[in-house]
């Protein structure tokens, strides 16, 4: 079985079963079968071997990017236009896949950065409220329902494979506290190296998104 294989496997199985709080409601596009194949084409074009990667973990899926194409920081712009792949999804960009974007064509293009790396999320699942992004620590009831799904979607994952030596983290706050602190029970990676998150720098940082991209490539260089 392919890496792709299993990631399409490990996508379709995913469920929330534990109940959320009140007016959270769970982002899965991957019961969308139009975007399940657009998901699948993807893996197919890039993880078609069964060689390990190195994991590279954001918060969760949000409503403009992977929520809405399947795939971890690529909008439907970027799967047209920079993967080649067709889509009558709306053409909206989304910022932190501008710059993750930005990074993959800095450090060779999609075939070189996707045979080395697999992003995903730390919950592989995104959440809403009142039709807004909810990420799944900034309910402490949310985070209780889902830790144990999240912590079990890594266990999936890691045995792809992906390179346990070293795992990298999209945010240096709330997400990297609570991955290291997941990661100091569960033993998954033996080093857990942050990133800045691309809509922070996005938002706050743009005029420093060359040094931003040099201290990504520099960090990455390290797996």
């Amino acid at each position: 079985m392919t890496f792709a294989y299993k990631v399409l496997k490990f996508y379709r199985s995913l469920r929330i079963e534990s109940d959320l709080p009140n007016g959270i409601t769970v982002l899965n596009p991957y019961q969308d079968e139009a975007i399940f194949e657009l998901t699948s084409k993807f893996y197919h074009q890039y993880y078609n071997d069964n060689s390990s990667r190195t994991m590279i973990l954001g918060i969760n899926p949000g409503r403009f990017g992977a929520g809405l194409t399947g795939i971890p920081f690529t909008d439907p712009v970027k799967l047209q236009s920079v993967c080649g792949i067709e889509n009558a999804l709306q053409k909206k960009t989304e910022l932190s896949a501008d710059f993750i974007h930005a990074v993959i064509a800095r450090f060779g293009g999609c075939e070189k950065f996707f045979s080395k790396f697999y992003i995903n999320s730390v919950c592989p699942l995104g959440f809403t409220l009142d039709n807004k992004n909810l990420n799944y620590y900034d309910s402490p009831e949310l985070l209780k329902s889902v830790e144990p799904f999240i912590r079990s979607s890594i266990v999936t994952q890691i045995n792809f494979p992906v390179n346990t030596a070293i795992a990298f983290c999209l945010g240096e706050g709330e997400n990297l506290k609570y991955l290291n602190k997941v990661n100091q029970s569960e033993k998954f990676f033996k080093e857990i190296v942050p990133l800045s998150h691309p809509r922070f720098i996005m938002q706050y940082r743009r005029k420093h998104v060359d040094q931003y991209i040099d201290d990504y490539l520099s960090k990455l260089a390290r797996a």
